[in-house]
């Protein structure tokens, strides 16, 4: 089985209470773009967000679709996920400062990591968990940063 040659073959799904307000906050504080977005007034029921040759997919809370029932907030089990986005940046400081300056939530500081590249965790506005980093696996020789 081949992957496609262009785009990510693995895009992360959110939910936001807030989905219209979750997609400007995400284009505002972590420059993504929003590709495209299904909604009826305030519910949106799919949205695709990109960033690089990434993407990230997200929809509103109630939006009265199967998956969403299986998904819950962070907010509804202690801020806790047991899933989050890893970004590749290519200036995680100016990414930072754009992010702090938006409201970001740090929850570990920007630093040089020893495995290579240098990055930083935080929240969004509806405490979803994200890396950001400079870090590149696609580049980096297997067991070595």
């Amino acid at each position: 089985m081949t992957a496609p040659d262009i785009g990510s073959t693995i895009i992360p799904c959110l939910r936001y209470r807030n989905a219209r307000a979750a997609i400007a906050w995400l284009e505002r504080a972590f420059g993504f773009h929003a590709q495209a977005v299904y909604a009826d007034g305030d519910t949106v029921f799919h949205a695709q967000l990109v960033y690089g040759h990434g993407m990230i997919m997200l929809g509103s809370v109630d939006n009265g679709g199967d998956w969403g029932k299986l998904v819950v907030q962070p907010e509804d089990v202690d801020g806790r996920e047991t899933q989050s986005a890893c970004v590749i940046v290519t200036d995680p400081d100016a990414h930072y400062a754009r992010a702090v300056a938006a409201g970001a939530e740090l929850v570990i500081d920007i630093a040089d990591q020893e495995y290579g590249g240098r990055g930083y965790a935080c929240r969004d506005l509806e405490g979803h968990l994200w890396w950001f980093g400079s870090y590149n696996p696609w580049h980096a020789e297997a067991g070595t940063p």
